[in-house]
């Protein structure tokens, strides 16, 4: 049977190979979730302004991609893209398109589900001095959804995280790339795998439990 050896990871394999790709990841977990935080919240609106011509879209686009394994999402894209600009974009800005479309509609239903915790009363009070309705959202209802919703938006994101390995489908450089490219140079493969489920594991775990405490945190203020 062969032993592992991880003898060969040092500082300098992990800044040729591994931190590129780790930038990466982290870039296109921030990128994304603010764009789909963005998107999600005017899909969000969109679903609960009562208006079918705007509902109906956005019902149909939120169910559509939540339908959707990601890697087909990120593979449609990637292939398709080309074809619709008439040039290839990479796979970078490939996987940072595709993710901001596909978390927008995760991201909205967390919205929705936010602003609809809000009492009914603060937002008649808002209208009753005179605000519009985009004042009293802007003002009183996704500060305080917000608020409510930053656990669960912050969950979101650590999955987000954990999905950006799937890039890896369209060759584009992130972490788990990096490790592979390191074991495969090295002839240890196994060991880059190993490595990467282990930084992958602590990362997440760690941001979990800090998401976790700030949970709390939130509720005692409630």
């Amino acid at each position: 049977m062969m032993a592992l050896d991880f003898s060969f990871y040092n500082w300098d394999v992990i800044s040729k190979f591994v931190l590129k790709g780790f930038y990466f990841s982290i870039i296109l977990t921030v990128v994304a979730t603010i764009g789909g935080v963005l998107f999600g919240t005017v899909l969000a609106l969109m679903r609960l302004s009562g208006k079918k011509w705007l509902d109906m879209p956005a019902a149909i686009y939120v169910n559509g991609m939540r339908s959707i394994p990601l890697v087909m999402v990120i593979l449609w894209v990637f292939l398709l893209a080309p074809f619709a600009i008439g040039r290839p974009i990479g796979a970078e800005v490939s996987a940072v398109v595709t993710f901001i479309a596909f978390e927008a509609a995760y991201f909205s239903e967390i919205m929705r589900a936010g602003i609809q915790s809000i009492p009914r009363g603060q937002v008649n009070a808002g209208q009753a001095v005179g605000m519009t309705y985009g004042q009293n959202m802007k003002l009183v209802v996704l500060p305080q959804a917000f608020r409510n919703m930053l656990p669960v938006l912050l969950t979101q994101t650590i999955i987000l995280f954990q999905d950006t390995s799937l890039v890896y489908a369209i060759g584009a450089y992130d972490m788990l790339k990096g490790f592979e490219t390191a074991g495969k140079n090295y002839g240890r493969p196994i060991e880059a795998y190993l490595l990467a489920a282990v930084v992958y594991f602590i990362m997440c775990y760690a941001l979990s439990y800090c998401v976790k405490r700030l949970h709390k945190k939130i509720a005692i203020i409630r």
